[in-house]
């Protein structure tokens, strides 16, 4: 099982700059996510 965690400074800014791409290329069984600037309205 492969566990990936990624801390990142700001989710839209990292969209910009391929993160997408990545994400789609790794081959892990969870991938976890922590943003420090997420604004409300991009929620989900």
């Amino acid at each position: 099982m492969i566990l990936l965690s990624w801390y990142v400074n700001g989710l839209s800014a990292c969209v910009d700059k391929g993160f997408l791409d990545f994400y789609h290329q790794v081959d892990s069984d969870i991938f976890c996510e922590q943003e420090t600037k997420l604004q409300a309205e991009l929620c989900l």
